[in-house]
């Protein structure tokens, strides 16, 4: 990756702020010009369509499954649906329901909207510490993997995650992921079919014998895991690095020493820590909003005292949402890249809501985020809430909040973002501290509503008192919660304290089987019943 790239975005991003207006006006008309030909556009009547008013009236907001018709064509082999140039690969996601998503990728979205913000998103680190980027080979890269095996769609076209993506294959050398051009990160073409699991394992095999300066890990996940990965596979990358293998196969020099060394951190420490193995790592990028807000202190704990967490940026698959320009909290809108519309959070979407711009946002409020950019989303409703926080010029600052999934014992309509903030304060009414969580809501029976419980791995002495700061914050912060308490509809919340390794087993077994890493994420409602039943089976005195 090059930093002249890095602060040209930058810079771009940065005289963006104050005419949020203006530049997003002229991006949809760039948008317009691009695909107005389509047959999208012309069922929609876009070559009428001048401003954002007229854009809303032509275009109802639709989820990506209700564009998936347009997107099938296209699939099919049919040009000119929704974008004048053809898709090259189609985006993967899981998505809350667990369907995989299918987001065409273009050549044009790439060069204008994507790549931009890939590169703008590393400014801040750049700028803190050059010297975190000034060294190729001191690179670990969790989240992005382009030599794993890929999916493909019915026609044959790569479908896969944005973690996969190779961007030579765009003709742009300059966007390879900081890492991935190390020689010591390839994985041996024998290996390479490997699943996701052995994969995670070889990337920490291969980068324990380096000097790792920068981590990427993009999702909170990932980085909690990595130091319980070596708590549990220290044996095996102590008999790999003895042996100069990979999984048992010949693949670099003996190195005894190094071997000796990891083993006698794990005896005299009762574990290998990350700062053991790379004493001179000082930052990593992660996604720090939301429920890993409250775990990753401990977890960066694991990674040394000196490194500091700088912000991922905020992005679905459907398209980038904001990026960190500084340090400070919140992410301004990604304005050149997306014209974004936003819909408030304490209600659904639907394909007549009111939106509101840019310029319109009130500060701490949540809101349903709506995309539209040249790679063919038209007004796409996508499964994320942010939070304003904050202002860079006139541009709202944003952060990541939840999903927007709601659950409901009594009507009250709990919104994930809401669930965050209120179990947040109550660690800080308490003074607990956390490793991981999730809630459930579990049904009272004979018309009495339900109560909702939450799985609580604590980061030390379990906290008895977390429940009724909960409830109370719970009863604060959401109305219909309150209601709901006040009628009797709604039980006392519970809190289940489970194992410390609880919630990083669960990602375990999802990786095992068969799930990418940046695809496995936190959950602040659990939807299965079968994985809820495996956290909150692992107590603490269970496993003693």
């Amino acid at each position: 990756m090059q930093a002249e790239s890095v602060l040209a975005e930058h810079r771009r991003l940065l005289d963006s702020l104050n005419h949020p207006q203006e530049v997003q006006h002229d991006l949809l008309t760039g948008i317009l010009q691009q695909n107005v030909h389509t047959a999208f556009g012309r069922e929609h009547g876009l070559a009428a369509v001048r401003t954002v008013d007229e854009l809303r009236r032509a275009v109802p907001i639709r989820t990506h499954a209700e564009l998936m018709p347009w997107i099938e064509r296209t699939m099919d082999g049919e040009k000119n649906v929704l974008t004048a140039d053809d898709p090259v690969v189609y985006f993967s996601s899981s998505g809350s329901t667990g369907r995989e998503k299918h987001i065409p990728v273009t050549p044009t979205y790439m060069r204008r909207t994507f790549l931009p913000f890939y590169h703008a998103a590393f400014a801040p680190l750049l700028r803190t510490l050059p010297q975190a980027l000034a060294v190729p080979n001191g690179v670990l890269n969790l989240w992005q993997d382009p030599t794993a095996p890929i999916t493909r769609t019915r026609k044959g076209q790569p479908h896969i995650g944005a973690s996969q993506v190779d961007y030579r294959k765009f003709g742009e050398d300059s966007a390879v992921g900081p890492g991935n051009d190390a020689a010591w990160s390839r994985i041996p073409d024998e290996l390479a079919a490997a699943g996701p699991w052995d994969r995670a394992y070889y990337k920490l095999r291969l980068a324990a014998e380096q000097d790792i300066r920068l981590l990427i890990g993009i999702n909170p996940a990932m980085v909690a895991a990595l130091p319980y990965q070596l708590r549990e596979l220290w044996p095996r990358l102590v008999e790999d690095i003895r042996a100069g293998t990979l999984d048992g196969l010949p693949h670099t020099t003996p190195n005894p020493e190094r071997a000796d060394e990891i083993e006698r951190f794990a005896k005299t420490f009762g574990t290998v820590h990350p700062y053991h193995l790379w004493p001179r790592l000082t930052a990593i990028i992660v996604w720090n909003s939301a429920l890993a807000s409250l775990y990753l202190p401990r977890v960066r704990e694991t990674y040394g005292p000196g490194v500091q967490l700088f912000s991922a940026p905020v992005a679905s698959c459907e398209g980038p949402a904001a990026v960190p320009v500084d340090r400070h909290r919140g992410a301004p809108l990604y304005l050149p890249g997306c014209l974004y519309e936003f819909v408030p959070a304490d209600g659904p979407v639907t394909a007549d809501s009111q939106t509101l711009l840019a310029t319109e946002l009130e500060e701490h409020q949540d809101y349903h985020l709506v995309f539209s950019h040249v790679g063919g989303m038209y007004r796409c409703a996508v499964t994320d809430v942010v939070r304003v926080v904050g202002r860079a010029g006139r541009t709202p600052r944003i952060e990541y909040a939840g999903r927007d999934i709601t659950r409901s014992a009594a009507g009250e309509n709990l919104t994930e973002a809401t669930a965050v903030r209120a179990l947040h304060a109550a660690c800080l009414d308490t003074g607990a501290e956390i490793r991981n969580a999730t809630f459930h809501l579990a049904a009272e029976g004979h018309g009495k509503g339900g109560r909702y419980q939450v799985a609580v791995a604590f980061a030390g002495p379990a906290a008895p008192e977390l429940a009724t700061a909960l409830d109370a914050r719970l009863t604060e912060q959401c109305h219909g919660y309150r209601a709901g308490r006040q009628s009797g509809l709604i039980a006392p919340a519970e809190v289940i304290t489970v194992h410390e390794d609880a919630f990083l087993r669960e990602w375990e077994r999802a990786v095992r089987a068969g799930q990418r890493p940046p695809r496995v994420k936190d959950r602040v409602f659990l939807p299965d019943e079968n994985a809820w039943a495996r956290i909150t089976a692992t107590r603490p005195e269970a496993a003693a």
